[in-house]
């Protein structure tokens, strides 16, 4: 099976892969957090995440990423939505993986509506935790057709 090709915007890139990341944080491109406005509609698509480095030696390390929206209006984020999210670690520790998280691509679709409220802000926050967590990806939005 090959992978499906997403036409790639440099505008909705929310990781460029430039450092490993080992601390909860928003993802980064040039080093400065990215944030996207996606709207002002309801968007569809496809957050892509290429891991190319995951440490999951201890056994207990995961990783939650998660593609947080806000509200038209609110770029600061006081007010968030999770819109996707992908778990990644050791089977130990990771809620119904059947097997350890490899590099390689990840496909979450999704839509910045949700309960009647449409998010048109988006960023990914990624939350680490284990005895090392290092994870290095990219990761960028493509819109679903």
């Amino acid at each position: 099976m090959g992978q499906r090709v997403y036409n790639q915007d440099l505008e909705l890139i929310l990781a460029d892969g430039a450092a490993a990341v080992t601390a909860d944080g928003q993802s980064q491109v040039g080093g400065a957090a990215a944030e996207k406005k996606l709207g002002p509609g309801r968007f569809e698509g496809v957050l892509i995440v290429d891991v190319s480095a995951i440490d999951i030696v201890s056994n207990d390390e995961l990783y939650h990423l998660c593609l947080q929206g806000a509200a038209s209006g609110d770029d600061a984020f006081t007010t968030v939505e999770n819109l996707a999210q992908l778990t990644l670690g050791a089977t130990e520790v990771r809620p119904g993986g059947a097997i350890d998280s490899v590099i390689g691509r990840y496909e979450i679709p999704f839509t910045t509506e949700q309960h009647d409220t449409v998010y048109s802000w988006v960023r990914l926050y990624v939350d680490v935790a284990g005895t090392t967590p290092s994870i290095t990806f990219k990761a960028w939005i493509a819109e679903r057709y």
